[in-house]
């Protein structure tokens, strides 16, 4: 009897492995966080290196999970290659965004976390699902894919212009959101419009 058989998506899947052993091998060395331009400690490497490091269980737990959460039904959707293009797009995408500034503000500490590909990964889910509702972990009250995403982005953007929790790197989050805005765009995506596949 002919059955499909469902598969995990490799991409995703690879990334959440990538990501828990590099926190389990205790993040390797500090060459590998993003620094800022003028730190004297910047690499080309960290504009992608960064998003593979965790400062903590609570990081890369969220982390990971939205990673599962959005990314998942993304590359079902998308197919794998497609999907690690914009994945890398918004790992970009908040790299860059935050040296630019952090270069504007002076501020020198280094960044670690794939929380801007994340961020791109929750608008993807929110354009391709903009009616399904989202109920997490910390907040359990159900809210549609799109307005959660804005609710979020308008959150982000309030602690980053107000310095807010200074910890957290809050224009890197923005930077993945808008460099993965930018790419859905050029996909031909369109605010207000149905996502054609």
């Amino acid at each position: 009897m002919a059955y499909n058989r469902v598969m995990q998506p490799p991409a995703s899947i690879a990334i959440i492995i990538a990501c828990a052993a590099v926190f389990l091998l205790n993040n390797l060395s500090p060459a590998l966080a993003l620094w800022p331009l003028q730190s004297g400690h910047f690499g080309p490497w960290q504009l992608l290196s960064y998003a593979f490091l965790h400062g903590g269980l609570n990081h890369i737990f969220f982390n990971m999970f939205a990673l599962w959460m959005f990314g998942l039904p993304l590359e079902r959707a998308w197919g794998s290659q497609r999907f690690l293009l914009y994945y890398l797009v918004c790992i970009l995408g908040a790299a860059i965004t935050q040296l630019v500034v952090q270069q504007l503000s002076g501020d020198f500490y280094p960044t670690i976390g794939a929380s801007g590909a994340v961020f791109g990964l929750l608008l993807a889910y929110g354009v391709m699902w903009p009616e399904n509702r989202i109920l997490l972990l910390f907040f359990p009250v159900p809210v549609k894919a799109k307005w959660f995403v804005l609710i979020y982005g308008a959150i982000e953007l309030v602690f980053g212009v107000t310095q807010a929790m200074p910890q957290i790197a809050h224009f890197a989050h923005l930077g993945g959101l808008f460099f993965g805005a930018g790419l859905l765009w050029r996909w031909g995506w369109r605010p207000g419009m149905t996502w054609r596949r």
